[in-house]
């Protein structure tokens, strides 16, 4: 649902990267996990891009630190189903990445937010690849196979 970006003054506040569409899933009193570990909103206000909340048991800035990086996430059962084609953060990260003649690539480290359109980085030993999330470059994406297939478009 968010990443911890850091922490917001120093009583715990917690500054949040939104990573979803369902905003209502930081409302006070929603339960959420980072790292395995059960937290309840217990505030929740808008900070500039961010959203900065206050989770219960977190009370110093220090703990509020150690989550930094965390994504704050709920149980898969708790997802709403998306439209076919439409995938949460979640299912893409960790994808294994194969060209449409079957190199593998890598495996989808990180995903970045542009304005335009997403961009999946793809890490391997050797290289970290930039892939844009656009229909010319993924072909497919395989849930239970854990596969997304590109196409790599040519350099210019």
């Amino acid at each position: 649902m968010g990443r911890v970006v850091g922490s917001w003054g120093i009583r715990g506040q917690v500054r949040v990267e939104v990573l979803t569409v369902h905003g209502g899933r930081f409302a006070p009193g929603a339960r959420l996990y980072a790292r395995g570990h059960p937290f309840v909103v217990v505030t929740s206000h808008s900070r500039r891009q961010q959203l900065v909340l206050q989770l219960e048991g977190v009370e110093t800035r220090e703990a509020a630190e150690a989550l930094r990086g965390a994504l704050l996430e709920v149980p898969e059962s708790d997802v709403p189903s998306l439209p076919t084609g439409d995938y949460y953060y979640f299912q893409i990260l960790g994808l294994q990445v194969y060209t449409e003649e079957g190199e593998f690539l890598g495996t989808v480290a990180d995903i970045v937010r542009t304005g335009s359109n997403d961009v999946y980085v793809v890490r391997n030993e050797e290289r970290e690849l930039l892939l844009p999330a656009i229909e010319d470059v993924i072909r497919s994406v395989d849930l239970a196979e854990r596969r997304l297939t590109v196409h790599v478009l040519p350099e210019v």
